[in-house]
């Protein structure tokens, strides 16, 4: 149904909300199936409450090595991340974990040092997300890498609205700034900031006055709450218990 890019700077919260969202999106009856892009950070599963992490997608093409191989070829190796057309049901069990309605499935991370970019991690993720066919139920929500570079790999024409985590620092507004001329370049027209960790009311006011005076729309606000950041801390699953109402308020416009 709907192919949702939730984009960054380093530590706003990007996972947290995704975890949040994905939640709010399963009491609402959707399946969910969440796509782990970003090659850094590795606790999202743990977020979402999953005991491991699946293997990465890059197994299915054989590794780093052979992403650029598989997609440039005119004859590709016959593979599910090949096919004209994916579905959840398709992807092998061990490449990704379900549960109560939320799946994951993670593009890969790095590892060790001196193996190279993430470039082919950006490309599988742009041509995964490209053949990946939803039923009238589901919606993918993308936690990206942080910053800008998976717009420079054309990852999000395949996605149909882009958030913009936006914590309280110029950095972050900067950003917010740029992923959304970035998203309407590639002809995105559901771009918003989501104030995230914002300590007050007066805070909030005074960014989303801000950002709205930059064209920016903003979607909502989740304020900074300690239960969210322990949870984060500790490598727990984000109850949001008390950013339900934030959480639903969000969804009822992103949906």
């Amino acid at each position: 149904m709907k192919k949702i890019a939730i984009c960054g700077k380093g530590g706003s919260g990007k996972s947290s909300i995704v975890a949040l969202l994905a939640n709010g999106l399963r009491e609402r009856g959707y399946s969910v199936l969440v796509v782990d892009s970003d090659e850094s950070n590795p606790g999202l599963y743990r977020l979402l409450g999953f005991e491991k992490r699946p293997d990465p997608l890059l197994g299915l093409v054989g590794g780093k090595k052979k992403v650029f191989q598989t997609f440039k070829s005119e004859e590709p190796p016959r593979n599910i991340l090949t096919q004209e057309e994916i579905r959840t049901e398709d992807i092998p069990s061990q490449y990704m974990v379900e549960s109560n309605g939320i799946s994951l499935v993670c593009v890969g991370k790095i590892l060790q040092s001196l193996e190279g970019c993430a470039c082919p991690m950006g490309t599988l993720n742009r041509e995964f997300l490209k053949r990946l066919v939803l039923q009238e139920d589901e919606i993918v929500l993308i936690d990206m890498e942080a910053g800008i570079e998976h717009f420079g790999r054309g990852v999000e024409e395949n996605v149909d609205s882009v958030l913009a985590v936006t914590e309280p620092s110029f950095d972050s507004l900067e950003l917010a700034e740029k992923i959304h001329a970035l998203a309407s370049e590639v002809g995105i027209t559901d771009s918003w900031a989501l104030l995230n960790k914002a300590a007050s009311d007066d805070l909030i006011s005074e960014l989303r006055a801000g950002l709205e005076e930059k064209g920016i729309p903003v979607i909502g606000a989740i304020p900074y709450q300690p239960e969210v950041f322990r949870a984060g801390l500790e490598g727990r699953p984000v109850s949001g218990n008390e950013t339900n109402g934030d959480i639903e308020r969000i969804l009822d416009q992103l949906l």
